[in-house]
């Protein structure tokens, strides 16, 4: 017997399968930045993509004709464009400036979420939501502090991957009504790996055992990510979850204390706290809070 669920119950699987999904690509970009330290950003670009291939392809191998037809031809490139323009905007980015700065310039994608929702998805987006997005970009703004050393010119990679992000996830949401999510896992994969694959025996390098074992965490990590996140936005409006992509600045920070020695400020702190505010004032409402 299959139990019916509420717009609430709803809305709060949508929230956390974003918050585990974020965390897997947080876990990404910290290991993009370890293995672009190893070897270099156009290697683990390849590894990301070519292992997510690999493993998306041998877990549908079964019914692997039903999932690669797909209903959205040219949606699904454009969303492959949009994550693999995404990702090496950001691989880049974090491979010269600090995960959480790199994370926290990107975070104008919720805004860009927002906004793309109502304008293209139909999505309502009322008096609370923009409240908590204008809260959220607040937060960010702390953390970034226009005129700050954190805007060289790698800032600017964050800020393309922050517009591709934003165009990945609205097609993800479009496509979703109606895709199987193995379907647009697959094709995300696929093309970054046909297109990467031309491209990096230019950049190769000896492979190390400490190599090896980075290039498979980055295609378990962004594999695990992409799927959680692309089913988050098919249960969820997407003006809804936006908000809760700042929570990668959370981890970003967290991860480079623990693994990188970066240390944020005062005001890193200041901000941090405003955005999971933001956050939970979101999830608070959305669970039929009055």
């Amino acid at each position: 017997m299959v139990t019916a669920t509420t717009p609430a119950q709803d809305n709060s699987r949508a929230i956390l399968l974003m918050v585990v999904g974020i965390f897997f690509f947080a876990s990404l970009d910290a290991t993009a930045k370890a293995m672009s330290e190893e070897a270099n950003t156009v290697m683990a670009l390849w590894a990301r993509y070519a292992g997510q291939a690999i493993l998306v392809t041998v877990l549908i191998l079964p019914r692997i004709g039903s999932v690669t037809r797909t209903h959205f031809p040219k949606l699904q490139l454009l969303r492959s464009l949009f994550l693999m323009g995404a990702t090496t905007f950001f691989f880049f980015g974090v491979s010269h400036i600090g995960l959480a700065e790199a994370t926290a310039t990107m975070d104008v994608n919720p805004v860009l979420i927002t906004l793309g929702a109502a304008l293209f998805l139909g999505e309502k987006v009322g008096p609370r939501r923009v409240a908590a997005i204008a809260a959220s970009l607040i937060g960010a703004m702390i953390v970034i502090r226009p005129g700050s050393g954190v805007f060289s010119v790698w800032s600017l990679y964050p800020l393309g991957a922050a517009v591709c992000y934003s165009g990945y996830m609205l097609t993800t949401r479009y496509v979703g009504r109606s895709e199987d999510p193995w379907t647009s896992l697959f094709y995300g994969a696929l093309f970054g790996a046909v297109v990467l694959s031309c491209i990096v025996p230019f950049h190769w390098e000896p492979v190390t055992w400490k190599m090896a074992m980075l290039m498979l965490m980055l295609a378990s990590f962004g594999t695990i990510g992409q799927l959680l996140l692309i089913r988050a936005f098919t249960a969820g409006e997407a003006a809804m979850l936006a908000p809760f992509g700042y929570v990668g600045l959370i981890y970003a920070t967290l991860f480079g204390i623990v693994f990188f020695g970066d240390w944020p400020d005062l005001w890193t702190w200041v901000g941090a706290l405003v955005i999971v505010a933001s956050g939970l004032y979101v999830w608070y409402r959305e669970n039929g809070a009055r």
